[in-house]
């Protein structure tokens, strides 16, 4: 199965929790960990660069709209919670 995977930041062990666009994913229904890596079965696209086009329409006020997810890791380290913010998806390795 093609997996898109989000790498863990350092020193990020479990128990954590996992947030796609600010909702609480599920281990085992929704994501696996394995070697510090998150893996999902279902796409997360991330928007690139704004192109040139997309900041002229921008900046007289008509907004472009894409696909954005954004991945969250709540963790704790040394007794405090902490929150690896908006983590790189990476596509499956052959796509």
């Amino acid at each position: 199965m093609e997996r898109w995977h989000v790498e863990l930041p350092g020193g990020v062990q479990p128990p954590i929790d996992v947030f796609v666009n600010g909702v609480l994913q599920q281990p085992g229904n929704d994501y696996e960990v394995r070697d510090g890596v998150l893996l999902f079965s279902r796409p997360l696209v991330q928007e690139g660069r704004l192109g040139f086009w997309r900041w002229f329409w921008g900046a007289w006020g008509i907004g472009t709209y894409k696909t954005n997810h954004t991945v969250d890791v709540r963790y704790e380290r040394d007794g405090r919670k902490l929150v690896a913010h908006a983590l790189r998806a990476l596509p499956p390795d052959n796509a």
